[in-house]
């Protein structure tokens, strides 16, 4: 037995179904064409436990290269586990190369920070970042992003408030909704560099960037900004 054979015993598919339609699988849709088993984030993490010891790269490429999105989900894991270990810069360059692979939300969301942002906060080189901001390609900017959570967490927003400005005008809703989270967590971390940066930039803001970042203050400040 192994990984991604316990994956697929755990197939089930009305849940498969369920899942397709929350991370929008349909035509034109984000994730569209990706195919799910109907498997649950506390199971998969189960099996990254059981099996992260004992997997080495190649395995963890054929599991990217998986059309199934629990399967991709488990070998992302196994890697924020593996580099939380050892700090193996090669983990940072396998998930760099299968950025086409990080297809949805919920697959940055919970690999990118404890990557990508484990690793800036490493070496202060802000090479990768930079090429996944300017890729044009939507999943390759959520990471860079949503890597921040990381290094806002740390204390240094920089970074991220150079991203955020310039993702002012993207187009995309995923985007406003990484975006306002982030600086809603800086905000959590200092107010004063959200507010700063509401002061700037309320105006011109996707209204769904805007919601986001303010969660956190006072009813009177949400009601302020969002006027």
């Amino acid at each position: 037995m192994n990984a991604v054979q316990e994956l697929l015993n755990l197939k089930d598919e009305e849940q498969a179904k369920h899942l397709m339609q929350f991370f929008k699988t349909g035509k034109g849709q984000y994730g569209e064409g990706d195919k799910f088993l109907g498997i649950r984030v506390p199971q998969t993490r189960n099996i990254v436990k059981k099996y992260y010891n004992n997997i080495n790269f190649d395995q963890i490429q054929e599991m990217l290269d998986s059309p199934y999105h629990e399967i991709r989900l488990c070998a992302l894991l196994i890697m924020v586990s593996l580099y939380k270990k050892n700090n193996d810069e090669r983990i940072v360059k396998l998930y760099i190369k299968n950025v086409k692979n990080i297809n949805n939300w919920d697959l940055v969301d919970l690999t990118a920070p404890k990557i990508i942002g484990t690793y800036y906060l490493k070496t202060h080189d802000r090479t990768i970042i930079d090429n996944l901001a300017d890729s044009g390609h939507l999943w390759s900017e959520r990471i860079a992003v949503v890597s921040q959570w990381s290094v806002v967490k740390n204390g240094e927003f920089d970074l991220l408030l150079e991203l955020c400005e310039k993702f002012l005008t993207h187009k995309h809703d995923l985007m406003h909704k990484a975006t306002g989270w982030i600086l809603r967590e800086a905000g959590k971390k200092d107010e004063k560099v959200l507010l700063g940066f509401l002061d700037k930039h309320a105006k011109v803001m996707p209204r769904t960037m805007l919601r986001y970042s303010i969660e956190k203050l006072t009813p009177e400040q949400r009601k302020f900004y969002m006027s």
